[in-house]
């Protein structure tokens, strides 16, 4: 039995299930799967650390009388760009009204209107209203106090904060535990389980600009892609048109229900550049209106969101979080427009899973934005990020409690072992060769140019943290080099249009990426998505 790239440590008595990841994914299947006693470590205190606690939008659900699940599932088709999974974004449409209701019982104060019925809002490239908000845009947050509360008063979840998943203990293709380690760096720690659960988040942090949290840099995909997992679709990366342009790391997030509520993108000279590039101009598809931001940037023109005729003096009630960041920096959105700028944002791709949540290891299962269900195709539709989190962590609870027997109890085992923190300056490089090469605008010369420069990379810092980062920005690029089209959040302007030939998922190894870095061709299954 070995950890993954890692020298061997250790084993102790057997755990039943150990969830990494402290966001809405990881504790919502943790109090899914009580009474069962499960074991959730996080990087950061629970909720703090998340992506989903800076989730602005709110939660997307046909709940309305004109609304239904089949209208939703058309949306969510045609944002996915041709390469949705439709029988998997059907169980997640379906899903959606009972896991709202589950989360109105964990404590969540979901916006409701003057008869009490849930207040729903539209965003870009939904047909009808069926946006779930807390008081506008603290959805996230609201959502996560509520589940950190449950969780802290649920006696079966046990919590261990501060740590970080470097690598599963893999018995050839059967998952036995992982090893992680304190985030400040020390020794690492063996976690052996009878199922892992990888609610790890999002890639934020392998781009310079990102709106999430300092936790999300591809640990859970990197972690399984080195134990010999398949990832799918790792190509496809959203970019958030309206993350505030004032120089922070983390940037900041304008929500989209601000374009939703009537707010209007334009340049220093005053036009509104969306109206001649796509008919639902301001709410046109997330990547369109990335690409639209970033051509003015690029152009010189600048980029602003102008809501003051839109919103104007609301801002500050119905837009709490926005208006706090904007003040900040000195600017007022209710009399002057906000310089934005994309940002990574969500990542469609990650861990290969099934509709319950197991992926192609057996003992692993992965929910959240660290798995790749194919709900959201090339492109996610807004507002269903955190219904996918929901609905697939109680899947993944569910096949567990199905499949596996009652728990014996583990106490973890310490062992000094490697380096714990990565050098700054070599993530910080990362980050950048990401940002250049691999963001909103991709081409050949581009990709090429940071799978080499990754490839350097991994010599200068022998932290397991940091070859996980390498190894999911690997398979970003690599996958972005194979498919020579462009399609949703993977735009190539070497090949700026869709090819029908690439209308399919991607799935790809680790082995696969390497032989891509180093000039190679890999299997015929990867190009044509059959894993």
């Amino acid at each position: 039995m070995t950890a993954a790239d890692s020298s061997s440590v250790p084993i102790g008595p057997t755990d039943d299930v150990i969830i990494v990841g402290g966001g809405l994914a990881g504790l919502f299947c943790a109090l899914r799967l009580a009474p069962r006693p499960v074991t959730v470590l996080a990087a950061a205190p629970i909720g703090q650390g998340a992506s989903s606690a800076w989730a602005q939008g709110g939660i997307a659900a046909a709940m309305s009388p004109g609304d239904s699940a089949e209208k939703h599932l058309a949306d969510t088709l045609v944002a996915g760009a041709g390469t949705v999974d439709e029988k998997i974004a059907r169980l997640m449409v379906g899903d959606a009204s009972a896991r709202i209701h589950d989360l109105l019982a964990y404590g969540v104060p979901f916006d409701h209107d003057l008869e009490g019925h849930l207040a729903l809002s539209r965003e870009a490239a939904h047909s009808e209203r069926r946006i779930v908000h807390v008081r506008g845009d603290m959805a996230g947050a609201a959502i996560m106090q509520a589940l950190v509360d449950t969780v802290r008063k649920t006696p079966s979840i046990r919590l261990i904060e501060g740590y970080i998943g470097e690598s599963l203990l893999i018995d050839r293709k059967h998952v036995t535990g992982i090893v992680a380690r304190p985030t400040e760096g020390g020794s690492p720690v063996t976690f052996p389980a009878r199922a892992v659960v990888l609610a790890t988040g999002g890639i934020g942090h392998l781009y310079a600009v990102t709106t999430n949290p300092p936790e999300s840099e591809g640990a859970g995909l990197g972690m399984a892609a080195r134990a010999g997992a398949m990832i799918a679709d790792p190509e496809f990366v959203q970019f958030h048109p309206t993350a505030i342009d004032i120089g922070r790391d983390p940037a900041p997030l304008a929500t989209e229900a601000l374009r939703g509520d009537g707010a209007k993108l334009i340049n220093a000279a005053g036009e509104r550049f969306m109206l001649a590039i796509h008919p639902d101009a301001e709410l046109a598809p997330r990547d369109v209106v990335a690409r639209a931001i970033h051509a003015e940037i690029a152009a010189g023109r600048g980029a602003f969101l102008d809501c003051r005729e839109a919103i104007g003096a609301e801002f500050p009630h119905h837009f709490p979080t926005v208006y706090k960041s904007c003040m900040a920096a000195g600017i007022d959105p209710v009399t002057a427009p906000i310089p934005i700028a994309p940002a990574e944002h969500f990542h469609m791709g990650g861990i290969l899973t099934d509709a319950n949540g197991r992926t192609t290891l057996d003992g692993l299962w992965a929910c959240g934005e660290t798995s790749s269900t194919g709900a959201h195709g090339a492109n996610r539709l807004a507002s269903n990020s955190l219904l996918e989190a929901v609905v697939f962590a109680a899947r993944a609870a569910a096949d567990i409690g199905e499949h596996l027997p009652m728990p014996e109890i583990m106490q973890p085992v310490a062992e000094p072992n490697g380096l714990g923190v990565a050098d700054p300056q070599a993530v910080a490089e990362l980050r950048r060769i990401m940002a250049a090469d691999v963001g909103v605008v991709r081409d050949a010369a581009g990709l090429r140019r940071a799978l080499a420069a990754i490839e350097a990379l991994q010599a200068r810092d022998g932290s397991m943290r940091f070859r996980n980062m390498l190894t999911t920005a690997k398979l970003i690029a690599a996958a972005a080099l194979m498919r020579t089209e462009s399609r949703g959040g993977h735009y190539r302007s070497d090949f700026p249009e869709p090819d029908p030939a690439w209308r399919h998922r991607t799935f790809i190894t680790l082995d696969d990426a390497d032989r891509i870095a180093g000039g190679g061709a890999v299997e015929h299954r990867v190009a044509v998505g059959a894993a």
